[in-house]
């Protein structure tokens, strides 16, 4: 934390507290105007009931026991998540850090699954205990992965999304496992402010009391911190006992709030940028006018998803609007304050220099030898059995083995194309929100179709990766597709989309879990018309990848290089990136999204020595094919006879292969420096 993005308090400055008498008169007219969105008795009556006269109809019950504590929560939310995060951001130094980013949220909500399924006597008196729990330990390793000296910079906030990936893949498989105990957890993700009562209300106030430890210890905290580690230091502070109290207190009131309404996210990372940029100079100033401008937040998305759901038939989650206004706000500031010098500080093992035959041999035994597994070896209740499966047998199992060679080795070759021409060793397709913006698309159509249309999915996957794209394009470009800008696109754009998906499946219907396993990246229902079209479309793309290897060589020497060969730079660009959105698309519409693969295997190719286009396409691909397919395999026979999908699995291996990787830079690093 030797560095600092935030501003510095002036010395001997005065608190700047001037907001919150003006935000006070604003919460409270938003408050007002919040009490009569679809309610249809009058203010007076409204009045006479918070003055404590007995409901008589159904107006007056929804108002006192539905309407008020609602709002009473937002208010209390609102709070909590703009004033941790601005103590979150001022402890870190990082103005991008959240719950969110800081991988805290999907800790707490793996903890509540773990819960939910295993222990559910317990969770009425120890679901926020869980929940902090889980979230200490993944804010653990995302510290461990970044580094104690890089929480101010981007390296955490790629360590948060390697850690929510991994971590949201082992949700999903335990709901997954688990459907009939998990059917009324949806809501937590989706983020439900809707109140039956005052018991949650009166639940929560008393776990707040964190609230007063934070304000009466932060402020002198956070304004030595700001001197630097060594400056606090000198001033007889204990810098890490100090540091893991309020982050601890921040957690606690995190983990609290999510027990009860759910992921609540962009809240807690908005506000506190906003309150700087209001002129919020010292600590005590940003902590509190963030937490107003939380519940200002967080009034405003409320009352936007009650007046959307007098339109629509199904009741609108609060987290589905916080998340349609703050992942374009999430964009903004980081297309704001990142610039193309904004380093990540992530270097892959360099390897060989160049591709020899006996390696090449060997992944081709490899290959062989998985898709022998795959073909011919399969897991009975009397053992292991290796034989040549019937024509019914057979019928089922090739779509499988065909979609996985043809997703992997397709996510793999969008991966190098990426990687490629945006100069960007962490571009891949899941990564930049292509895959995300699959998913949206053929969401979004689903739920207005009123059903998924396999048929068109194609197309409408292709039109979602390549609006992404587009959007990532526009944004990218003048900070010169930095690392730091297409990583928190991407972050943003994948935040929106989960947030999006668990609304649809919080409709309960029996269709949900077929839902959640095309999400999860699955080969189960693919059936033949499916394969061959993702296998000749791959076929297809990937002959144009090696058609067009020229291009890429002469783009990935840099523009100027290539335009003095005569290369068409953009269009060449154009071209290139369609295929990798296509091969993106293709994959989605079919099977899922598959994360890690296009990350991954191109630099696994390069430290293998396939440094030149088309070795790395070929080896890429084959590596890419060889995972995606042991990843099948291994999801039908790990947990027999129960079966995990393969995007699950590639998801908990990759993603635990690209911690060790971070891990292993950042020791890597030490040693060096």
């Amino acid at each position: 934390m030797t560095s600092s993005s935030l501003p510095h308090a002036v010395a001997g400055s005065v608190p700047r507290n001037r907001f919150i008498p003006g935000f006070t008169a604003l919460i409270i007219a938003l408050s007002l105007i919040y009490l009569q969105i679809g309610t249809e008795i009058s203010p007076a009556r409204q009045w006479q009931l918070i003055m404590g006269q007995p409901s008589d109809t159904f107006g007056d019950y929804e108002y006192f026991y539905a309407r008020l504590p609602r709002l009473a929560m937002v208010l209390l939310v609102g709070m909590v998540m703009g004033l941790t995060g601005s103590l979150i951001q001022q402890l870190t130094r990082n103005p991008l850090l959240s719950p969110m980013t800081l991988g805290t949220s999907s800790g707490a909500w793996l903890a509540l699954i773990i819960l939910n399924i295993w222990w559910p006597a317990l969770v009425e008196d120890y679901a926020a205990s869980f929940a902090m729990l889980g979230a200490l330990l993944s804010m653990a390793l995302v510290i461990l992965i970044a580094g104690w000296q890089n929480l101010s910079g981007l390296p955490v906030v790629l360590a948060g999304m390697s850690v929510n990936i991994l971590l949201g893949a082992l949700t999903s498989a335990i709901i997954l496992l688990n459907d009939q105990y998990a059917r009324n957890l949806f809501i937590w993700g989706a983020g439900d402010l809707s109140q039956n009562g005052w018991d949650s209300v009166l639940w929560l106030l008393p776990r707040l009391s964190a609230i007063v430890l934070i304000l009466a210890i932060g402020p002198r905290v956070l304004t030595l911190l700001r001197l630097g580690q060594e400056g606090a230091a000198a001033r007889g502070m204990n810098v890490a006992a100090l540091f893991l109290l309020l982050m601890v207190c921040g957690i606690w009131l995190v983990s609290s709030v999510l027990t009860v309404v759910g992921v609540i996210g962009f809240i807690g990372l908005i506000a506190p940028n906003i309150a700087r940029s209001l002129g919020a100079v010292t600590a005590r100033s940003e902590l509190l006018v963030s937490a107003a401008l939380g519940i200002l937040l967080l009034l405003m998305t409320d009352s936007l998803a009650l007046y959307l759901s007098q339109f629509t038939v199904e009741l609108i989650p609060s987290g589905i609007t916080a998340a349609l206004v703050g992942a374009p706000a999430l964009i903004w500031f980081t297309h704001r304050r990142l610039s193309a010098q904004d380093q990540l500080f992530f270097r892959m093992p360099q390897g060989a220099e160049r591709l020899s035959r006996i390696t090449l041999l060997a992944l081709v035994l490899v290959f062989l030898l998985v898709l022998f597994a795959s073909s011919f070896v399969q897991l009975l209740k009397q053992g292991w059995l290796v034989t040549i499966p019937s024509e019914f047998i057979w019928s089922l199992r090739w779509p499988r083995i065909s979609t996985a060679i043809a997703a992997g080795s397709g996510m793999a070759i969008a991966g190098v194309i990426m990687q490629r021409l945006i100069h960007n060793p962490l571009a891949s397709p899941d990564l930049l929100g292509m895959s995300a913006g699959a998913v949206f698309a053929i969401v979004v159509s689903g739920m207005l179709a009123g059903q998924f249309d396999h048929n068109s999915g194609p197309v409408v996957a292709f039109g979602g990766s390549m609006l992404t794209l587009a959007i990532l394009l526009m944004l990218g470009r003048r900070k010169a597709y930095a690392p730091s800008v297409v990583i928190m696109t991407g972050i943003a754009l994948a935040a929106l989309i989960e947030t999006l998906v668990q609304f649809v499946l919080i409709k309960g219907t029996d269709d949900v879990y077929s839902i959640l396993r095309w999400l999860s990246g699955s080969t189960y229902k693919v059936d033949t018309s499916e394969a061959i079209l993702l296998l000749a479309g791959t076929v297809i793309m990937v002959g144009l990848a090696l058609i067009c290897h020229r291009w890429l060589t002469l783009i990935s020497a840099g523009r100027s290089v290539a335009q003095a060969r005569g290369l068409d730079v953009n269009r060449a660009f154009v071209l290139l990136l369609m295929i990798s959105a296509g091969l993106c698309a293709l994959t989605t519409a079919v099977m899922g999204p598959v994360a890690f693969i296009g990350l991954l295997a191109p630099h696994m190719a390069a430290m293998l020595g396939a440094r030149a286009v088309v070795p790395q396409l070929l080896v890429a691909a084959m590596l890419g094919a060889t995972f995606l397919l042991l990843a099948d395999w291994l999801g039908q026979v790990v947990i027999y006879p129960a079966q995990l999908s393969a995007g699950t699995v590639v998801s908990l291996i990759g993603g635990s292969y690209f911690v060790f990787l971070l891990l292993k830079g950042r020791v890597s690093k030490r040693s060096v420096a």
